[in-house]
């Protein structure tokens, strides 16, 4: 009974607690290996422990990374380059100077047509310009009466009054000619309609006839455009923003020319996310002197950061408890750490490490969840 007591005691104070690490299952269950020894936070693996076949480990090194992000992308003209041509007023078309292809600059001819409209506003015109001119001859007048002593108050007021109206009256008129690129100081009345180019560009849609009759209301005949550059519409998903703040350039991928890469810029993040997508438009000008990319198209956007230094670990090597991540860091010779870290994006089966390691530290990148029952 005595030797019997002796051994019990020899075992129980022994200063590294030996614990064989069993399964729920039994002990014959293959993935459950014995032989840990835990000291404070840290986990010593035995060196005869099963479990060291099934770990490997991973040494932690930064690398230059550029952040990249695909995502479908159409092709669009931009705006303030692209104008769709429709006539302000009916009427038929008496001369075509437009074709397909054909370069223009803001101002130039693209067709003529008579307008029954057209011909009331230069009426209106007219005759606002002569009652302005009128009314000024006739304050004038009654300045000059007033300057010599025979002229009324009351007349002087009722000129002046009555010039501002007839002013204001021949500036609208005006104005409702001048946006339609007419030169008011050139205009004779009954002349046609010359419809205008806005913008310099290119003609890329033609659907003026000669002798057509054109409806105010009609969808646009004729389509002018700077198609130099383009912009490609890009959809990054909510989750990704935080991704793209820094991001300035962008690569543009054409199925039909797998090995041509468009380089561009991005031109702005939208505010607003769509909330059937989930997804923020993003705007990237493309330059395109050899128009490959044209409105409507379908490529592949890769949006790309400048290179940067950072930390990626295999995925495996990440384990979670409740909403954060870590790691088992190696700090000895089969002795383990729990380390908490924050990550990033996730590239080719690997995590970025935003904070909690350095280079240098030597991880397990396989089987730490092992290391689990053993905590």
């Amino acid at each position: 009974m005595t030797t019997f007591k002796i051994k019990v005691r020899k075992t129980f104070f022994v200063p590294i607690v030996s614990l064989v690490i069993l399964s729920c299952h039994g002990k014959g269950e293959e993935g459950k290996i014995e032989d840990f020894a835990i000291s404070n936070d840290t986990i010593a693996v035995g060196s005869q422990a099963k479990v060291k076949s099934q770990l490997k480990t991973f040494t932690v090194e930064t690398q230059e990374y550029r952040p990249e992000l695909l995502s479908a992308g159409t092709v669009k003209a931009i705006p303030n380059l692209y104008a769709e041509i429709a006539p302000p007023f009916s009427g038929r078309v008496t001369a075509v100077h437009l074709r397909l292809g054909l370069k223009v600059k803001p101002g130039t001819p693209l067709f003529e047509m008579t307008s029954a409209e057209f011909t009331d506003a230069q009426k209106l015109f007219f005759q606002a310009k002569s009652e302005y001119q009128n009314a000024g001859l006739t304050m004038k007048r009654q300045q000059d009466l007033k300057a010599h002593g025979v002229g009324a108050e009351k007349d002087l007021e009722e000129a002046e009054t009555n010039y501002q109206i007839k002013q204001k009256e021949y500036q609208n008129a005006m104005a409702s000619l001048k946006i339609f690129n007419v030169d008011v100081n050139k205009l004779v009345f009954g002349q046609p309609l010359v419809v205008r180019s806005p913008i310099a560009g290119e003609v890329i849609t033609n659907e003026v006839v000669m002798g057509q009759f054109i409806k105010s209301d009609d969808p646009p005949r004729a389509k002018v455009a700077e198609l130099g550059k383009v912009w490609v519409v890009g959809m990054v998903k909510e989750k990704d923003l935080r991704f793209i703040q820094g991001l300035d350039n962008a690569e543009v991928s054409i199925a039909a020319f797998p090995d041509k890469k468009i380089k561009g810029s991005i031109y702005h993040i939208d505010e607003i996310v769509n909330e059937d997508t989930r997804s923020v438009q993003v705007l990237i000008e493309c330059p395109n002197t050899d128009r490959l990319l044209k409105p409507g198209m379908y490529v592949t956007v890769k949006l790309m950061d400048n290179p940067t230094n950072a930390i990626f670990v295999p995925e495996k090597s990440l384990l979670q408890y409740n909403d954060k991540s870590y790691v088992m860091l190696q700090v000895g010779k089969d002795r383990y750490v729990k380390r908490y870290v924050e990550t990033g994006i996730t590239d080719q089966g690997k995590i970025q490490i935003l904070s909690g390691l350095a280079n240098g530290d030597v991880i397990i990148s396989e089987g730490a969840f092992y290391l689990l029952d053993a905590k």
